[in-house]
């Protein structure tokens, strides 16, 4: 496979260019970059940055954090399913997990600031991982949980995979939410792409 064709090579291209363009706004006015790129209520203000805010980055560190992340994740999951699926995937998560950031976030205080960054989408790779892979089916095939149980196991993963990347000025909501999505996408196998070898053999059966 040709790496322009990766998408999490494009994902990773994308990331680069809205930095570029990101610093080059902020010499002529820091402001005008946070309104032009972070996510911040009320949303219908400013709903470009509803996508922008998920490729968006504070600094070359936040970027490439969340670029290492992105890889290790990424390659694995675009094996499975079509880069329209991954794509949409990603921005879709990021999307909800930043909602959820600011939402929630300003319920808690009364000067909510704006989120920007990929790691509630990454997050959301991750919890597909965890969730979505032959191991887990068995695991979960052989416990027959109820619905109850099966949420309180998404909601301890994801308090777990949050609480293990807290630290100041993280969007722990966003990484929480991220996940918790990614764990349920993960079992519905929502990126799944069936080959035409398996719907035969599906057929014979």
């Amino acid at each position: 496979m040709r790496l322009s064709r990766s998408p999490t090579i494009q994902t990773l291209i994308v990331f680069c260019i809205v930095y570029v363009l990101q610093s080059v706004i902020r010499l002529v006015s820091p402001a005008l970059m946070v309104s032009l790129f972070a996510l911040s209520p009320p949303v219908a203000v400013h709903p470009w940055t509803l996508p922008l805010s998920v490729y968006s980055h504070v600094s070359l560190g936040h970027l490439l954090s969340n670029a290492i992340a992105l890889v290790f994740a990424g390659v694995l999951i675009e094996r499975v399913t079509t880069k329209f699926r991954f794509h949409a995937y990603f921005l879709t998560v990021g999307i909800v997990a930043g909602v959820a950031q600011i939402w929630i976030g300003g319920l808690f205080s009364a000067d909510p600031i704006g989120v920007l960054g990929a790691s509630g989408a990454v997050f959301g790779l991750f919890g597909y991982l965890i969730a979505g892979n032959p191991v887990a089916d068995a695991v979960f095939g052989r416990l027959h949980l109820s619905r109850r149980a099966q949420i309180a196991v998404v909601f301890g993963l994801a308090l777990l995979a949050t609480l293990m990347t807290a630290s100041p000025g993280v969007a722990l909501i966003a990484h929480f939410t991220g996940f918790a999505v990614g764990l349920i996408a993960g079992r519905l196998h929502i990126l799944r792409v069936e080959t035409q070898a398996t719907s035969n053999d599906r057929a014979v059966q």
